[in-house]
């Protein structure tokens, strides 16, 4: 059934006011993919409102998404050459100006300085131990099911898709425990609209820089700073930014959709874990639009005119289930789903991100041999949020697993060598002191917790 919006199907695409969908709200989140089935049955190319007063040009079409991606001298990504925010035409408490508005990092960068501070990025990334960080993986996960494990039930979004991938990246980032509970807080803050998060984060995060300089680590930081790029530390900051947003949300998306695609009904035995991430990447693109590009001058794509100054952003999620994709998936990689984008700014950590993925998922699964969902897959409530293609909730119901004999090892941020990963125990196992740990953010009870107290 095509959905009702506040525009008709019979307007021409070329015409001025054609299309104008809200790609938020109630109605956007209760049929997304009714959302994107309606939009490319108006054009490849249409313009939504993104936000109350915020409209920009959606690319629906994995064509034309390819079109726009792997063309960085016609569309590019320094947002201050949007033409309504330099206007005064986008209000200033728009929930979108977090999301689209400029930020001194390689996202928002054009040419030389897009390289300069990618390779940055990227060459820092490489130095990823990977078995180091699926123990990491294991470990945050580990002391995620000991705090709802005895209860038999848990919301898997808020309780460990959700919080996994911010212990992850604290770790990563080498923070001590006072720094990652701000860090942690922080983003959090940002992406649920807590005025001030913005000022905590960076605060968090200038200080941790700080630190690293006097104590350098073999963590994202230090390298980072010491990377041959010679960033500054208001650069180091900003990319330490982007891999957090751009890391943890999608990456809690991907955990959540994931893990209840593999519980479904309708999930076929015999595939695996990484077969449900996959899905989850072609089908569920937890980073649903975003990319914007502004054109340098006015171009003509797909029959569509788009102006130079005028934000294109890209669908991931509606250019990965185009369905003029069937006529030729079979001769497409496993792997050209657009999930982590493409081109000079595709994602840099499109490899752990799915290793984390897959571990997080396995962790659940292998801890929990019985969980189920209470809801089915076909029922999830979506985020109606456009940028995300996220669960709100999934609760789960389980057996509690039985206490381990061993005790976990301390993380890298305690500067500590890991060796093999213990097994979850319940909360009831825990000391009885954990009280001490009441006032302490999310990371220090986790360090804590490592470290048996």
């Amino acid at each position: 059934m095509q959905p009702h919006y506040d525009t008709t199907s019979e307007i021409p695409p070329s015409c001025p006011v054609r299309g104008k969908v809200k790609l938020y709200g109630p109605q956007f989140g209760s049929d997304i993919e009714g959302t994107y089935e309606y939009l490319r049955s108006l054009a490849p190319i249409t313009p939504v409102d993104i936000a109350p007063d915020v409209e920009v040009e959606l690319v629906t079409s994995y064509d034309a998404a390819l079109q726009v991606l792997q063309n960085p001298t016609t569309f590019v990504r320094d947002s201050r050459r949007w033409n309504a925010l330099n206007e005064g035409r986008v209000p200033q408490d728009s929930p979108a100006l977090p999301m689209m508005g400029y930020r001194p990092n390689a996202l928002f960068a054009d040419g030389a300085r897009h390289a300069r501070l990618r390779q940055a990025v990227t060459e820092s990334l490489a130095t990823i131990n990977e078995l180091q960080l699926a123990r990491q993986v294991q470990q945050s996960a580990g002391y995620l099911l000991s705090r709802f494990g005895a209860h038999g039930q848990a919301d898997l979004m808020a309780d460990y898709a959700g919080p996994l991938p911010l212990l992850v990246f604290s770790d990563l980032f080498g923070c001590p425990p006072e720094i990652g509970d701000r860090v942690i807080a922080g983003i959090s803050g940002i992406f649920a609209g807590t005025p001030g998060a913005d000022e905590i984060l960076g605060a968090a995060l200038m200080e941790l820089i700080a630190l690293k300089h006097q104590a350098p680590g073999t963590d994202l930081t230090t390298r980072l700073i010491e990377h041959p790029a010679q960033l500054t530390d208001e650069e180091v900051l900003h990319q330490l930014v982007t891999l957090l947003s751009g890391g943890t949300a999608p990456l809690t998306a991907a955990i959540g959709t994931a893990t209840a695609l593999y519980l479904s009904e309708d999930w076929p035995q015999g595939l695996s874990v990484e077969d449900a991430v996959a899905q989850t990447l072609w089908k569920y693109a937890p980073i649903a639009n975003y990319a914007a590009h502004y054109p340098t001058h006015d171009v003509d794509l797909d029959g569509i005119t788009l102006r130079a100054g005028d934000p294109v952003l890209i669908s991931f999620a509606a250019a990965n289930t185009d369905p003029k994709l069937a006529l030729h998936r079979e001769q497409l990689s496993a792997k050209a789903h657009l999930a982590f984008g493409a081109g000079p700014h595709a994602c840099p950590a499109k490899d752990p991100a799915v290793m984390i993925v897959i571990r997080a998922v396995e962790a659940l699964l292998n801890q929990l041999p019985d969980v189920e969902t209470r809801i089915a897959f076909t029922s999830l409530p979506w985020s109606e949020a456009p940028w995300s293609r996220s669960p709100i909730t999934i609760p789960i119901r389980f057996t509690p697993p039985a206490a381990p004999a061993a005790t976990p090892v301390a993380p890298q941020a305690a500067e500590a060598v890991r060796p093999s990963v213990s097994p979850a125990a319940p909360a009831a196992s825990r000391p009885a002191h954990a009280a001490h740990h009441a006032k302490a953010g999310l990371f220090s009870r986790f360090l804590a917790w490592t470290r048996g107290e």
